[in-house]
């Protein structure tokens, strides 16, 4: 009986799908669910996961309003016989979600970071800090990846700073992809890696990491499917912010050499400051809190890094930056309880 072939095939095809606009593509993988189960029927009409398999497909195609005419996609080929693991291996190596699944029987965990503002960096274990880091330092710096943002002070004679430069560099990896580095900097934010290009390169997995532009010059995605990863780079008036949704294993991929991650420890001690707004700002915190209220209604530490940013640079553009990191958040939390957090 050939069940949990459909099972794993099925998950697989519906691990990438949320957000409204999910419903055909979801209706698709059903439907080829579907198909999968009748094909194993005769060998599995007494296994008590396929007859729970039937009937659950058939109350998810009700609870979707899937039509049961309707396209299907192609079966996964089979890898051959006489050795089926490594067939696998070499068909999925880079598609980390689906390959983790085969191997573990269950989907991948995951973690978020992100850095925007002044910059405020909210780190793989929810923890939040306001960072005073000028100059450069390391995001990310694991076996996989390396992530630099470089900050300068968000006005003259402010402590306060701001990311002003972002370099994002995924490592060689065997079939998968070639190195390429990419770099954002204030007005230029580019759609390509440094090289021109818009994959992982030549080798059998190129595919696997790609990048597309969500809104010109101010929102750009890299794909980085071989390693589970996904990063969101966006532009908001004169600062650049960071998010990333990583694999559990690839974020922790380091070793202790590698110590110095703001994504992993958050700032050092001697690089935080408080965000409670002192001394005179270059607009009132009232107003910064009522412009800032427009765009996040739920007074979190979203709220507070907006007002302390409008409130230190006198940049409205600021709100945008707090709302964009807080909707990459809501895209790239495993937990969506976790969205908020309130200090």
């Amino acid at each position: 009986c050939k069940i949990l072939r459909c099972n794993s095939e099925y998950v697989a095809a519906t691990l990438h799908l949320r957000g409204p606009e999910r419903g055909a593509a979801f209706c698709t993988a059903l439907r080829s669910y579907s198909l999968c189960t009748r094909r194993t029927a005769r060998t599995c009409r007494g296994d008590l996961a396929f007859h729970s398999a039937v009937h659950g497909i058939e109350d998810l195609m009700i609870q979707n309003n899937c039509s049961k005419e309707g396209p299907t996609a192609p079966p996964r080929p089979r890898p051959a016989a006489p050795n089926a693991a490594h067939g696998f291996e070499s068909l999925d190596i880079c598609d980390y979600e689906r390959s983790f699944l085969y191997k573990h029987g269950r989907p991948p965990g995951f973690q978020h970071c992100a850095a925007f503002g002044d910059p405020h960096i909210r780190t793989f274990h929810d923890d939040f800090h306001t960072c005073r880091v000028e100059g450069s330092w390391p995001l990310l710096d694991n076996d996989y990846l390396f992530v630099q943002a470089t900050s300068s002070p968000v006005a003259k004679g402010s402590n306060a700073t701001v990311t002003s430069k972002l370099t994002i560099i995924f490592k060689n990896m065997k079939e998968c992809i070639d190195q390429k580095v990419y770099q954002a900097e204030l007005d230029n934010l580019p759609a390509a890696f440094q090289d021109g290009s818009t994959n992982g390169g030549a080798r059998p997995g190129g595919s696997s990491l790609s990048i597309r532009e969500l809104s010109p010059g101010r929102h750009v995605e890299i794909r980085a499917g071989y390693i589970g990863t996904t990063i969101a780079v966006r532009q908001a008036g004169r600062q650049l912010s960071f998010s990333i949704r990583a694999a559990e294993e690839v974020a922790r991929a380091f070793t202790e050499e590698q110590d110095l991650q703001l994504c992993v420890g958050g700032c050092p001690h001697s690089q935080r400051m408080s965000r409670s707004p002192r001394g005179r700002g270059r607009v009132p915190a009232e107003t910064a809190r009522a412009l800032c209220r427009e765009m996040l209604p739920v007074e979190d530490v979203y709220f507070q890094s907006c007002v302390f940013d409008v409130v230190t640079s006198g940049d409205v553009n600021f709100t945008m930056a707090a709302h964009g990191a807080l909707e990459d958040a809501r895209l790239f939390l495993p937990d969506a309880e976790k969205l908020h957090i309130f200090q």
